[in-house]
């Protein structure tokens, strides 16, 4: 590979693209990448194809599906084979009764397969927290050693979050990295901040009793600036709070009727870009895609007025909790006239000086922290650091919605992409050491 080339990836379990976008953003060329979804598939080659990426749909589980993976590889030096399998089987949200033999649990053995026949430099995988701690840590342990095949990488692990890269969401991730062992290096991650953890939302009442959230008053003092103080920057792409990714996405309301089918017009930008990171997601456009918001229940929106911004649930006053408050049943019997949905992923409210929550596949996992609504896919899409010029143009509302909550934030891919730089063409990158980079928190050779 001359010292001008990109540096050759494959991308697996791709998804929608948010990766894939990463590592191009990070200068690397995505040879090929598979994924099973027809719908995410058909974003990710509308997004893709263009940049020279060969898209194989398809199940990985099937010969035929990694026979094409390999042959769109033939003659090239890989350097590095990413992905991240479906994440449903390892995660804790709403999800008590895992199995450690769930079938999803064993998928990573098919990005092992493809390690085994291109020996890329470099490979690795992204998954939820959980899957390192399922059934007392025994799944995450024989990944790690399955992943070195018997010493021919290095093999460490490093828990990293969304909003320490600039992705204006918490977004805490196992990122598991693999070096060939015949190079001598070990395993590097990209340096984190530390603000996500060290950094938050304090719930207070006012003197009516009433719950507010605020920012510590204490500034956490990072260099010349507090992080309070680069937080509220608008001009930091450093951290980027709610509203800094948002907020010129103003005036957008819900639909006045469910409709399961979302448009695929084009909107005109309801505002003004205001700070640096609206700015380089709009990029020179002056219309964008996904702009259409879900239709919302009347009962939903009178809770949502009484939430404040960052709060969910539990601030919602007694005399609002019941399931139906203005007299029209909605959705199955359940038996009782009470919400069942009681618990800290429900009802949450976005504060706009804060990062957002952990994104789902939900419509609902988050709401406007001023409109009364959900948000639409290009908000979410913001919060994920999709650029507007990334459009989510097939399937059904939930699948668009599921392809960016299904994502790795592509600011994060693209840390991570340049953190791995040096371990690719380290002749180039001869500052292994250099401070922008760290080396791993935990190394299993095996």
């Amino acid at each position: 590979m001359s010292k001008t080339s990109k540096p050759l990836s494959v991308d697996l379990f791709a998804g929608a693209g948010g990766l894939s976008e990463g590592l191009r953003l990070a200068g690397y060329q995505t040879v090929v990448a598979n994924d099973w979804d027809e719908w995410a598939a058909e974003t990710y080659s509308d997004n893709h194809t263009k940049h020279g990426t060969i898209f194989v749909p398809g199940d990985i589980t099937s010969a035929k599906v990694r026979k094409e993976i390999l042959t769109a590889t033939k003659g090239k030096e890989i350097d590095l084979v990413a992905g991240g399998p479906p994440c449903q089987a390892f995660s804790q949200v709403r999800n008590h009764d895992r199995e450690t033999d769930d079938p999803r649990n064993s998928l990573y053995r098919h990005l092992l397969g493809i390690v085994r026949q291109l020996q890329p430099k470099v490979f690795v995988m992204e998954n939820v927290v959980g899957m390192k701690n399922l059934a007392g840590g025994k799944v995450g342990g024989k990944i790690l050693r399955d992943l070195g095949m018997n010493g021919s990488y290095n093999v460490a692990w490093s828990i990293l979050d969304a909003a320490d890269y600039g992705v204006p969401q918490t977004r805490r991730r196992v990122l598991i990295v693999g070096v060939r062992s015949d190079m001598g290096l070990d395993p590097r991650f990209p340096r984190r901040t530390g603000a996500a953890e060290r950094f938050q939302l304090i719930r207070s009442l006012d003197r009516r009793s009433r719950p507010f959230y605020r920012m510590p008053e204490e500034q956490l003092a990072m260099g010349e600036m507090s992080v309070l103080d680069r937080l509220l920057d608008p001009d930091n792409l450093e951290f980027v709070t709610v509203q800094q990714a948002i907020g010129d996405l103003v005036g957008w309301k819900p639909a006045e009727r469910l409709e399961r089918k979302p448009s695929n017009e084009a909107f005109r930008y309801p505002g003004k870009a205001t700070t640096a990171y609206q700015r380089i997601m709009r990029g020179s456009l002056t219309e964008v895609y996904n702009g259409d918001v879900p239709s919302i229940r009347e009962d939903t929106t009178r809770r949502l007025a009484a939430i404040p911004q960052g709060g969910n649930f539990r601030d919602i006053p007694p005399e609002l909790q019941g399931r139906y408050l203005n007299g029209t049943k909605w959705g199955p019997d359940i038996g009782r006239d009470e919400l069942s949905r009681k618990h800290y992923y429900a009802y949450r409210k976005l504060h706009p000086d804060y990062f957002s929550w952990t994104l789902n596949t939900k419509t609902d996992c988050v709401y406007h922290y001023e409109a009364l609504r959900a948000l639409s896919v290009r908000e979410f899409a913001r919060l994920h650091s999709f650029p507007d010029s990334y459009t989510f143009l097939n399937g059904d509302r939930h699948s668009r919605y599921a392809q960016v909550g299904n994502a790795v934030p592509p600011l994060l891919g693209k840390a991570i992409g340049e953190a791995l730089l040096p371990l690719i063409r380290p002749a180039r990158y001869k500052a292994s050491r250099q401070p922008s980079f760290r080396v791993a928190e935990r190394t299993a050779t095996v």
